[in-house]
């Protein structure tokens, strides 16, 4: 049995955890192998790299936010080398596209909710990495807006339209491939907020998906239930694509606990992508 976690944000995108806090917490919880996923950024790889001890394994990623055809995606890679041309060049691009969803999230709020963020509110959403809804919500928060940042988003963003600054898929996941990574497809029935979507949906986009090279799906996951866990499970291992399990921990910025990844315990067996890496 191993203690796994492969999907871990730190404040290197909307975690809040600096990769020092994390790695310790890694170590107090009994993680054995874990893996950095900040949103479209691997900034935070190379210091978390420095600080992780030789007894834990630690796996270089990303998260990509993503379109592939008409499917909204969140595209884990693993095994990545963040020095890849391609995909340095794919995330300085993502860094414009997040700009230009800031400005327009920004003026949203000061047009249609009367709300004029501060120049140093202004200023440290423009020093982030990787800025998020979470960024501006948590802002929102603290003026006592709302009372959590998922209610923030909902009243305040999710009616922001702006053009579409999500990676395109295809190229994703043909960058994580030629980067060395592993692609796989992050909380497939739903992430945190989301409704989750129906099986048939989820096996008509699945066929999608792997036509385009996604090689696994995120089956253990901290906000699903033991059945659409096992559904998951069955459904990688009918099309032949590797498992992986993880908390999508994202320190006080979300209530999930490091190491959280659905079910109390799993073989490590099951989570077939360690095989990879170990």
């Amino acid at each position: 049995m191993i203690k796994a976690d492969l999907h871990l944000h730190s404040y290197y995108s909307d975690g809040s955890d600096s990769p020092k806090e994390l790695v310790k917490k890694i170590q107090d919880v009994g993680i054995e192998i874990f893996a950095l996923t900040d949103h479209d950024t691997v900034e935070g790889t190379s210091e978390t790299e420095k600080l992780v001890p030789n007894s834990i394994k630690f796996i270089k990623g990303v998260e990509l936010t993503c379109k592939l055809k008409d499917i909204k995606c969140h595209i884990l890679g693993y095994g990545i080398d963040i020095n890849n041309k391609e995909l340095t060049d794919l995330i300085e691009y993502g860094k414009i596209l997040r700009r230009k969803k800031l400005e327009a999230r920004i003026e949203y709020l000061k047009n249609v909710w009367n709300i004029n963020l501060t120049e140093d509110e202004l200023n440290w959403l423009y020093s982030r990495k990787s800025v998020v809804k979470t960024h501006i919500a948590n802002i929102l928060v603290s003026r006592g807006l709302s009372d959590n940042n998922v209610d923030a988003m909902k009243k305040y963003l999710d009616g922001c339209k702006s053009d579409d600054t999500k990676f395109d898929g295809i190229e994703a996941v043909k960058i994580i491939k030629k980067s060395g990574g592993i692609p796989v497809w992050a909380h497939p029935l739903g992430g945190e907020g989301e409704e989750h979507i129906s099986k048939e949906k989820f096996l008509f986009q699945l066929n999608i998906m792997k036509k385009y090279g996604i090689e696994g799906l995120e089956c253990y996951y901290s906000r699903y239930s033991k059945e659409e866990i096992e559904f998951l499970t069955t459904q990688a291992k009918i099309k032949n694509l590797l498992i992986s399990a993880g908390s999508d921990y994202h320190g006080s910025n979300k209530t999930v606990e490091l190491g959280c990844i659905g079910i109390d315990m799993v073989n490590s067996s099951e989570i077939t992508i360690l095989n990879r890496f170990l």
